[in-house]
């Protein structure tokens, strides 16, 4: 799989990373995770992402690809107390919850933490910063980072703390396209793209019964592109491609519980990436339709 350097890090990572939330979410065995996970490494896959807050995500990580851990990065985020007793983003508890998480990993060391969603008011504030500062001295991190969107991610990006920016983008949200990844780029910080199919928010082709994809479904109604009336396969490869061609974007953080799904994700990105033809008319769809409170959706 293709592998690209990630911002000014050491890190060489693969174009798709896995993505945690469902395992963690959706109930999968010890054993289910094993299989998903190791059939992730074995395609190429090199960057695990996970949180805090992704149920049991952490603990399935731990459990069953801890003694693979010189075979891919690991990215893991932090501001939700989830389960501790202080408040979202108290100092101490992110400390703790920083602990708590290289326990459930079973591992020394984290390539980078992200803090998760962090207000922009809280960052210029320098705690939360800080936090994960001395979290990188004392060895539990690599390096650091921050996970969102909007004006908070803009922040993140020029204020010189990260090394790391994972951000919303795809073809129902293009905002950090220009608000944020190029400024990004410019400081050698490295992006990874979050929902980067949009979630399949059309994959039923009707509006989704969870709340969480509606912004998307409603979006695309607007948006209408064409090549989502393609067969299913062929639209998600297209809009993979083109969250994988934004310059800027190094991987891309797909989730999953279903093992088969890599080979079949190696085979949509086998075309490469969009022609630039292909990808400026997204864009121009996007620059002609979107209206000005489509922010990243976090």
């Amino acid at each position: 799989m293709e592998k690209r350097q990630y911002g000014r890090t050491d890190m060489n990572v693969s174009i798709l990373g896995f993505g945690g939330a469902e395992i963690g979410f959706e109930g999968v065995s010890v054993e289910q995770a094993d299989k998903l996970l190791g059939s992730a490494l074995d395609a190429g896959l090199n960057v695990i992402d996970t949180a805090e807050c992704y149920a049991t995500s952490e603990e399935l990580i731990g459990k069953t690809i801890s003694k693979r851990r010189g075979d891919y990065y690991l990215f893991t985020k932090c501001g939700h107390a989830s389960g501790f007793d202080q408040s979202d983003w108290d100092p101490a508890m992110l400390e703790a919850s920083i602990d708590r998480s290289l326990k459930r990993l079973q591992t020394d060391y984290v390539d980078i933490v992200h803090l998760h969603g962090c207000s922009e008011e809280l960052l210029r504030q320098g705690d939360v910063i800080d936090v994960l500062k001395r979290a990188q001295e004392k060895g539990k991190t690599r390096y650091i980072g921050y996970s969102g969107d909007h004006k908070a991610a803009l922040y993140a990006v020029q204020c010189g703390a990260f090394d790391s920016l994972e951000t919303s983008v795809n073809i129902a949200d293009q905002e950090a396209i220009t608000l944020t990844i190029p400024e990004a780029q410019r400081r050698g910080i490295g992006v990874v793209a979050k929902r980067p199919i949009a979630n399949a928010a059309w994959k039923t082709g009707e509006k989704p019964v969870s709340g969480y994809h509606h912004t998307y479904w409603n979006r695309l109604q607007e948006l209408g592109y064409d090549f989502l009336q393609e067969e299913l396969n062929e639209s998600i490869g297209t809009a993979l491609r083109f969250t994988l061609s934004v310059p800027g974007v190094n991987a891309a953080i797909v989730g999953t519980t279903k093992p088969a799904r890599w080979s079949e994700n190696a085979h949509l990105l086998a075309q490469g990436l969009l022609t630039a033809e292909r990808y400026e008319a997204i864009r121009s769809q996007w620059k002609t339709k979107a209206l000005s409170d489509w922010i990243g959706q976090g």
